[in-house]
């Protein structure tokens, strides 16, 4: 029989501790919070997984946070915590975490030890700052596959005319990206983290490219500054501390087959969980391009000294091949003159592999910059030809071409094909490399869809038959059996529990769900007239204070324009302006309107009376030709079940979820969310879908919206 876990490690110092944090903060206590913390607690010690649905507003992250510090410490075992954006991650680090430190630490038998962890090209580089590495050539400075991770969150920074005085063009380009480089290099004397979030204004990836390396880059231990390195000293005190901040990019690297790039650790936190499966997915997406075979090229051929003659007649005969072929997926691998070219490409770069890491090569070869560089590049181009050459092997890989849009022309598919290869499956992968042999704890707002957690379960590679079921109450002395996995594991899956903790918010009484049912369901076009009279009366009952959240850029830009004309209301669209811009304008200005697309849909926290109306304007289904939803459709369909439902509805549910999330976020906002898609009404799916969305009183009657936001905009 397992032993009981005593009652002191089932929530009663939790409870104190969490009241300690919340009073520290100069919160009120939240009960939705409390059971989120005893239930994190449970989990923990009784080496379960737990889902948390925490609505907006129960203040998740210290829901997560006591326990977690509470158990590093008292039993010596570190945790991992991730989130998916930079933005979670910097509150983490420089707010939540400081926070529950100073007020659980003094009743912990030590302070915890804290660090934060990212991917290595988000550290500055000492050595090529020192002239260590060759400077890239111009023309073929662009990102490639590697460890980026958490990299793609920096926006560019806007143009400064300062930097270039008088010049415009490509001119005043490359003087601008000169004076970045210069502030980033002068920034490395005076850094002690390197991390790139702390040079602030920051610089655009072009430049930090030219401060920085990927761990394939690095010259590791024979580096010249070895003891000074920065992504070095992030590692090491990873695995010195008792809570790591990470980010699901890492996740994904680790996932990918890289489980070295994180500390051991025996519990994962992962916040905004809903996003897990996309970030791994794109973490172990690889593409081939005639660009990325040239660029190997160069690089061997400039660094290493070697003839690179079979691998460039290799690049001409894949190019041939490429642009000939049709976009999309290919169900049943490449075709059979694109393999030929793919293995061609893979042949070449094995012989160039070698001849860049010859045996016996003197010691100082070990501290070439360029040489690693070039080793670098031509492994991820041997990797990457290898694994597609290989074909879709039982189903592991997806296989498509893109063409991207020509940049000149504005014709979608026109510029440079690409063949990509995906993972057809995840779920696999995180239960294997991030979940296994630990407890693991999923939480965000957005995790029971259709009134389920089965979905979201699923996808991150927990067995739906081995949840364990009940009201998932955690109270405040309860006595369970410990049920954690001994050491090296058992063959039966690991148990789960799923948790709702709610939200604070009266969602009934503080919101509206319109669906239009009146409109005809939306077809190709970027939007009816029908739609645009709708949107023009909801926008002008609210008096402006509307987010429109749309299913393509296209459909932002044209509904943008056309109200423009119409409307004497301000109306932003994402392109605009950078989009923190965009965000802090709509904020200050309730006439203000924005539109935009997916980085609206789950970006953008605007409490108050400048966002009072949610327009979305579809269904966000994922487009058919989608190459990497329609091939896992294909293969739910092959094993029986329904594909529609369990990857098309699923990724709908959870953006529908997400997007209407953005308008209540604090207990005084009041407003409707207008969805334009009628089929919400109307559809066999449809209750599932709003099953995911809040609790809002729902209704398809037009005027009840209308003097409902009219009765809004005149209390404002």
């Amino acid at each position: 029989m397992p032993e009981p876990i005593p009652p002191a490690a089932t929530g009663a110092p939790i409870d104190e501790l969490l009241d300690l944090a919340v009073a520290g903060l100069g919160g009120k206590r939240r009960e939705g919070q409390h059971a989120m913390a005893r239930a994190v607690a449970v989990a923990i010690d009784a080496g379960e997984h737990l889902l948390v649905q925490a609505g907006t507003g129960t203040g998740k992250s210290l829901g997560y946070l006591v326990p977690a510090v509470h158990h590093a410490v008292s039993e010596d075992e570190r945790v991992i915590v991730s989130t998916a954006t930079l933005a979670l991650q910097r509150q983490i680090i420089t707010h939540d975490l400081p926070l529950v430190v100073t007020a659980v630490g003094p009743r912990l038998p030590r302070l915890p030890r804290v660090a934060v962890l990212k991917g290595w090209h988000n550290y500055l580089c000492l050595q090529k700052v020192a002239g260590g590495f060759p400077a890239d050539e111009p023309g073929t400075l662009f990102d490639l596959p590697g460890d980026h991770a958490g990299a793609a969150e920096h926006p560019a920074p806007d143009d400064d005319p300062a930097a270039a005085p008088g010049r415009s063009g490509a001119a005043g380009r490359a003087a601008n990206l000169g004076a970045q480089v210069v502030r980033a290099r002068e920034w490395a004397q005076e850094t002690e983290s390197g991390d790139r979030d702390d040079l602030v204004p920051g610089v655009s990836d072009r430049a930090w490219r030219l401060v920085s390396v990927t761990s394939m880059e690095c010259l590791g231990p024979k580096c010249p500054k070895i003891t000074e390195c920065f992504p070095n000293r992030a590692r090491t005190l990873a695995k010195e501390s008792d809570i790591v901040v990470t980010n699901h990019a890492m996740l994904g690297i680790a996932a990918s087959g890289s489980p070295g790039v994180l500390p051991e650790h025996e519990v994962l936190v992962v916040d905004e969980a809903h996003e897990l499966t996309d970030r791994v997915t794109a973490q172990a997406t690889a593409d081939l391009s005639v660009a990325t075979i040239e660029h190997a090229a160069r690089l061997a051929r400039r660094h290493g000294g070697v003839a690179t003659t079979d691998l460039d007649a290799a690049s001409i005969a894949f190019g041939s091949v490429i642009a000939e072929l049709p976009e999309g997926r290919f169900r049943d691998g490449l075709p059979s003159a694109a393999e030929t070219a793919v293995a061609a490409v893979r042949d070449a770069s094995r012989g160039l592999l070698s001849a860049l890491k010859p045996v016996g090569a003197p010691p100082q070869a070990a501290a070439d910059g360029g040489l690693k560089m070039a080793a670098s590049a031509m492994t991820t181009l041997f990797e990457t030809a290898e694994r597609m050459a290989a074909g879709p092997r039982a189903g592991s890989d997806v296989l498509w071409c893109s063409r991207d849009d020509d940049g000149g022309s504005g014709r979608r598919g026109s510029g440079m094909s690409r063949l990509h290869a995906a993972p057809l499956a995840v779920n696999g992968l995180i239960r294997t490399h991030l979940l296994a042999g630990r407890s693991g704890v999923l939480t965000s707002a957005t995790l029971a869809l259709g009134g389920s957690f089965v979905p979201l379960a699923r996808s991150l590679g927990l067995d739906p038959a081995a949840e364990r079921t009940g009201d998932g109450v955690v109270p405040p002395s309860t006595t369970i059996q410990s049920t954690k996995v001994p050491a090296g594991g058992e063959d039966a899956p690991t148990p789960w529990r799923s948790l709702d903790v709610g939200s604070p918010f009266d969602y009934p009484r503080q919101a509206i769900l319109y669906i239009a049912k009146r409109l005809p369901a939306p077809g190709r076009e970027a939007a009816t007239d029908a739609q645009l009279d709708e949107i023009a009366t909801l926008i002008t009952a609210a008096g402006g204070r509307t987010l429109g959240l749309f299913s393509s850029r296209r459909a932002a830009t044209a509904v943008a324009e056309a109200m423009r004309e119409r409307l004497d209301f301000p109306v932003l669209a994402q392109g605009d302006d950078q989009l923190p811009t965009l965000v802090r304008a709509f904020a200050d200005d309730p006439a203000t309107c924005l539109f935009g697309t997916l980085s609206l849909w789950q970006g953008v926290d605007v409490p108050g009376p400048s966002c009072q109306l949610v327009l979305i304007d579809r269904i966000p289904f994922p487009r058919p030709d989608d190459p990497v939803r329609s091939a896992r459709s294909d293969a739910v369909e092959a094993a029986g079940g329904n594909g529609f439902m369990q990857v098309s509805a699923t990724h709908a549910a959870l953006l529908l979820a997400q997007g209407a999330g953005r308008l209540i976020r604090g207990t005084a906002d009041r407003g409707v969310v207008a969805v334009l898609d009628p089929r919400l009404a109307t559809a066999r799916y449809g209750e599932f879908l709003a099953r995911s969305l809040p609790d809002f009183w729902r209704t398809t009657d037009r005027a009840v919206a209308v003097a409902a936001l009219e009765r809004l905009a005149a209390l404002a």
